[in-house]
């Protein structure tokens, strides 16, 4: 049996540059960490002439086939069919957090699959090589309008500054902040759960056919991300931070109508109204999780005015997808 987790992830600033559409043509970056929320996927093998069926999932249903082709969940059956296997294997998958929330589990799941199909079959993966072909199975095989930076994360993870450069390469800078320092930020942040789940593919892809519209503000949202970096690296106030993420939420929303709806303006102003300094919806837009960036002695007075079922602690700089158990 082999056992591999990924993680999750939030994203501070440069979420839509990410995508190949504008990053072929002016380059992307993003400033985010994984958190210490996973993907699980267990994979192990059975002797299938024993049985009436090649393959067994398990996730949110059970599927039990004879060929690979016949799987109606779209990623395992990608997967499967890339690495070209075909039988004798038992695939479950289990995760902290649901999915459409907007913390990359999509992705996160992708990644560990790959590396549990990898280690399946006795092979070992770099980080860069899970990370391109979770990318390769989510955008060319699946044809689904995702960006590149969930997938970099979850091979990866930590906390890192990721360039997308116009000829489809990335780079991961990891972001030198001391452990004090990363204590004290991490003490800033406060996530909601918005109650609504969405599919970030059909948000973004909205948002991509106004890409040569919204050009200029790509590049404003580009730029904030090395700001962003100079404050956190620099010792600024870190307030300087939570001022920045509203800029950044007030960009977003331009991008298009379906980034943000009524009940999620009203969740933000609430947080605000608070006492938090800024905030944004992670993930492509449309629901999921807010996060707040609240000084430390405020949360109890922004904790107060949602409901605790929807609050979210985690904590920063998880590792990147492993292998956790191997026999």
């Amino acid at each position: 049996m082999i056992i591999t987790r990924a993680p999750l992830r939030m994203s501070f600033f440069g979420g839509g540059t990410d995508y190949p559409e504008h990053f072929r043509k002016s380059g992307g970056a993003v400033l985010a960490t994984t958190i210490d929320k996973y993907s699980y996927v267990t994979a192990s093998r059975f002797h299938s002439p024993l049985f009436d069926y090649r393959v067994r999932l398990s996730y949110r249903e059970n599927e039990l086939v004879q060929n690979v082709s016949q799987i109606r969940h779209n990623v395992f059956r990608a997967c499967l069919t890339y690495l070209g296997l075909s039988g004798d294997i038992e695939l479950h998958t289990v995760a902290d957090l649901p999915s459409f929330t907007g913390l990359g589990s999509s992705s996160s799941f992708t990644v560990a699959l790959l590396q549990a199909l990898h280690a399946f079959r006795g092979e070992f993966r770099t980080p860069a090589e899970l990370a391109r072909e979770a990318i390769h199975v989510e955008r060319e095989i699946l044809r689904e309008a995702v960006g590149c930076q969930d997938q970099v994360l979850a091979a990866f993870g930590g906390f890192n500054l990721v360039e997308f450069s116009r000829d489809e390469q990335f780079v991961v800078r990891r972001v030198p902040v001391p452990g004090p320092r990363l204590a004290e930020f991490e003490r800033h942040l406060f996530i909601v759960f918005t109650g609504i789940k969405r599919s970030a593919p059909e948000v973004a892809s909205q948002q991509l056919r106004r890409i040569p519209e919204n050009v200029s503000t790509l590049a404003a949202m580009h730029a904030m991300v090395e700001h962003a970096w100079d404050i956190l690296t620099g010792g600024s106030n870190l307030e300087q931070f939570g001022i920045l993420l509203h800029e950044a939420w007030i960009a977003k929303r331009s991008l298009d109508g379906g980034v943000s709806n009524p009940t999620i303006d009203g969740l933000y102003e609430r947080g605000r109204a608070a006492g938090a300094i800024g905030g944004k919806l992670l993930g492509a837009g449309g629901g999921g999780f807010i996060l707040f960036f609240v000084p430390p002695k405020l949360q109890g007075q922004v904790r107060a005015v949602f409901s605790p079922d929807h609050v979210l602690d985690v904590r920063l700089n998880s590792p990147g997808s492993q292998v956790i158990f191997s026999e």
